[in-house]
């Protein structure tokens, strides 16, 4: 295992600081930062997150299980910072309408419920917690409002889509703010802000499925097998497997129980934003995620483009060998940075808002 760094002391003595549960590659705590807050921690189980996230957010890595962490951890990261914020995003595997995990939902809710323990042990001043858009339908989730309620934060959750905030994809989430400091709120989209597939990656150098571009590893794309190579061909932007002529279909889609799924083997479309980003996403049968015109899947660096992760973002060390399977999941399980930053502007207008009232 790899060791913890020690907490910059420096950074956590300013007076605002941010703690990242549940990190991954550094989505969210990219946009706060890019909002202009100070992230001074992430903490994540996987060990992949730790170079994305120090390496493009200057915040300490904690590789830990959320169950170990306690109160007095919490405390002595954030030092004397007078307004510390407590973000998080459980993993969310049991309410997502594109997992095919066999887990029950009982598997994951001891995260949530281990991250509402230290937000009732420590009492931050602010809270922000984003998953999937099912999670506001289960008892767990009203729970957590309650608590935090219970605990006098002012609570403000809605789902948005994050096509309306910037992102390049029509990926809903669902959103909360709490403070114990005075209302608060998220703030509105701007109007048309919609972002298509075309504005975002369509300047990118053509590759061919199974290439990479020398000057960017991440810009590669997965093989295709010569099935699949005339499937693709076959596929019109916006279009599915039921185009193909009957000869190259898949035996499970011409079964009663395969017809459910029309958005497998499909091309996203250039005049639209795509669809929802997911850990698969480097695979034309995994879902909408053929080029919209070029033979092949999407590819890594196409995948974090339209997440909104700028082109520079590092998710991997130099010369680190890139696995689809490695990086997809980075890509497919952060949040958004544009909703990070979304949502860090709107804890900043909030503290704007509370040092006004103080001094008037």
């Amino acid at each position: 295992m790899l060791a913890n760094h020690e907490p910059n002391t420096k950074r956590r003595n300013e007076k605002v600081a941010v703690i990242d549960f549940f990190c991954g590659a550094g989505g969210l705590a990219y946009g706060l930062k890019s909002a202009g807050l100070n992230v001074i921690a992430g903490v994540d189980f996987d060990p992949a997150c730790r170079h994305p996230l120090e390496a493009n957010t200057g915040a300490n890595f904690y590789l830990r299980d959320i169950a170990e962490v306690t109160a007095t951890d919490l405390n002595e990261w954030f030092g004397k910072t007078k307004i510390r914020v407590l973000a998080g995003c459980a993993p969310c595997q049991p309410f997502s309408k594109y997992s095919q995990s066999r887990k029950t939902p009982s598997d994951q809710w001891g995260l949530l419920k281990h991250f509402q323990r230290l937000v009732e042990e420590v009492k931050p001043e602010i809270v922000t917690m984003e998953n999937v858009i099912g999670l506001a339908t289960k008892d767990i989730w009203a729970e957590f409002v309650a608590a935090l309620e219970d605990l006098d934060y002012s609570v403000d959750w809605k789902s948005i889509n994050c096509q309306d905030y910037g992102v390049a994809q029509t990926r809903e989430r669902l959103v909360l703010l709490a403070s114990r400091l005075g209302v608060i709120e998220l703030i509105k989209p701007k109007m048309d802000e919609t972002r298509t597939v075309k504005d975002v990656i369509g300047g990118l150098p053509k590759i061919a499925a199974g290439e990479h571009l020398k000057s960017d590893p991440l810009h590669c794309a997965a093989s295709l097998s010569d099935t699949n190579l005339v499937r693709i061909r076959a596929s019109k932007p916006g279009g599915t497997w039921r185009d193909w002529p009957e000869e190259l279909r898949a035996a499970c889609h011409t079964r009663s129980t395969g017809k459910s799924y029309p958005s497998v083997y499909g091309r996203m479309e250039w005049e639209k934003p795509s669809p929802t980003i997911t850990t698969q996403c480097f695979g034309f049968g995994n879902g909408r995620f053929g080029h919209p015109e070029q033979n092949r899947a999407i590819s890594l660096r196409e995948a974090a483009l339209l997440q909104s992760f700028p082109k520079e973002y590092s998710f991997l060390e130099k010369k680190e060998v890139v696995s689809f399977a490695t990086v997809g999941r980075l890509i497919g399980n952060a949040v958004p940075p544009k909703l990070g930053e979304l949502i860090g502007k709107s804890i900043k207008s909030h503290l704007k808002q509370v040092a006004q009232a103080r001094s008037a």
